[in-house]
């Protein structure tokens, strides 16, 4: 294995080890845990949980793997705060965070060394020539981040 294939080998596990984590923290919970808020007038769990959902699922189409699932969401969960808007029912959730997660999967398998340092879809090839650094890796690296973030949030609020 080439060093660069090793390292993307440890970027698509330390995503998986946070999606584990997400999976089984989520999975858990009730609509009522669900409705638990991560500190006094902060966002709710199941806010919380929608968050990565659409954040997950524009990582589909950054990383031209597939079409999004629910680009409408992104009004619910980016655009607005918690309560400003009507969230999908939970049943709707789950069925959501799983499709969106295996297509994820599925196409992280997939990609490539050079796919993974060719640019994402939310830059021009003029910019990306400018900043060689905003590739598919850099948004794998960003959101497991983003990942790990809002599920260590979740974990203490369910403390």
């Amino acid at each position: 294995m080439l060093n660069e294939e090793s390292l993307i080998a440890v970027a698509i596990a330390a995503w998986k080890s946070n999606l584990e984590r997400a999976n089984k923290l989520f999975g858990g919970l009730d609509e009522s845990a669900l409705e638990k808020q991560v500190a006094p007038g902060r966002n709710r769990l199941v806010y919380l949980w929608g968050h990565l959902a659409s954040t997950h699922d524009r990582m589909l189409q950054l990383l031209g793997i597939a079409e999004r699932v629910h680009p409408e969401f992104d009004t619910v969960f980016l655009s607005s705060p918690d309560r400003a808007s009507t969230l999908p029912p939970v049943d709707v959730m789950r069925t959501w965070w799983a499709e969106v997660n295996q297509r994820l999967d599925a196409g992280l398998r997939e990609l490539t060394l050079n796919d993974w340092v060719a640019r994402h879809t939310a830059v021009s090839e003029e910019d990306f020539t400018k900043e060689p650094l905003r590739n598919r890796f850099s948004i794998l690296i960003t959101r497991t981040n983003h990942l790990a973030y809002h599920v260590g949030q979740a974990t203490l609020a369910t403390k």
